[in-house]
């Protein structure tokens, strides 16, 4: 099931992301997650003109993104885009989840120390790998995850709780635990992977061989971040291919298209 949902909560845009050197969540790593989300808190709640130039000027190709692949209002050079932008979030419900949004994520420092040190670890593992720009941004629960060309948008409307109130009229239990802060870096690491390392013709493939691909990444990234977030039977399959197999490194790992080399009970 997780393998479904983990495609259907990602969509990769084929841009270069800008990310400017203002409106930074203050960290001592030097990887860090972009507050274009703030910029987007007071636009929508306020109708901030100034907030709105900013968007458009520092972050063209995030609010592109975001009009048109995401929430898709239309093209981001329609003359009404911007009233249609705002008019679109003044539902009382959307408000509501801007406000909850703000309030939990006010403060970011463990996701960006968390972020920097995962991303550390994978360049250790995989030398060549480049780390991306990663921002923020308010989806109206839209996907959960972006992939852009070197760069991760977070979606952190999908990450209020499993016990947020408005997700329990839309998703599953097993859907809203994976809804928490703590699944943040390890789907931006599982998302960005699978940008990086896509099984080809993976639309056509059996479904085994696509679990067992998502599988290999979630592997990984279990191991980069020190502790299971992700559990399921092909997991398991990968865990005793490598340990039977110690020599293999993740580079390998990602590129094998033997699947009968992993065994799933």
């Amino acid at each position: 099931m997780f393998s479904i949902l983990i495609l259907l909560s990602i969509i990769c845009v084929g841009c270069q992301f800008k990310m400017p050197a203002n409106n930074k969540e203050e960290a001592d790593e030097g990887l860090f997650i972009e507050r274009y989300d703030r910029l987007e808190y007071r636009y929508l709640t306020t109708g901030d003109f100034s907030a709105l130039q900013e968007m458009n000027t520092e972050y063209p190709l995030e609010t592109r993104t975001l009009l048109e692949e995401v929430i898709k209002l239309g093209e981001a050079t329609s003359p009404d885009i911007n009233s249609r932008f705002l008019k679109f979030y003044q539902d009382t419900t959307l408000q509501a989840l801007i406000s909850a949004v703000e309030a939990e994520y006010a403060n970011m420092d463990d996701l960006n120390h968390e972020l920097n040190r995962a991303f550390k670890r994978l360049k250790k593992a995989l030398p060549d790998i480049v780390a991306p720009r990663v921002y923020a941004q308010i989806s109206a629960l839209d996907q959960s995850i972006v992939v852009g060309n070197e760069a991760i948008g977070i979606s952190l409307d999908k990450y209020l709780g499993e016990d947020y109130p408005l997700y329990k009229k839309y998703y599953s239990l097993d859907q809203r635990k994976q809804m928490t802060r703590a699944y943040i870096i390890s789907d931006c690491l599982s998302f960005y992977l699978m940008s990086i390392y896509p099984l080809n013709n993976f639309d056509t493939r059996p479904q085994l061989e696509r679990d067992l691909h998502v599988a290999k990444i979630q592997w990984v990234v279990n191991k980069v971040l020190s502790r299971h977030n992700f559990r399921s039977k092909y997991i398991d399959a990968v865990e005793k291919y490598m340990k039977n197999n110690p020599n293999t490194n993740y580079e390998e790992l990602f590129r094998m298209t033997d699947f009968d080399a992993f065994e799933v009970v």
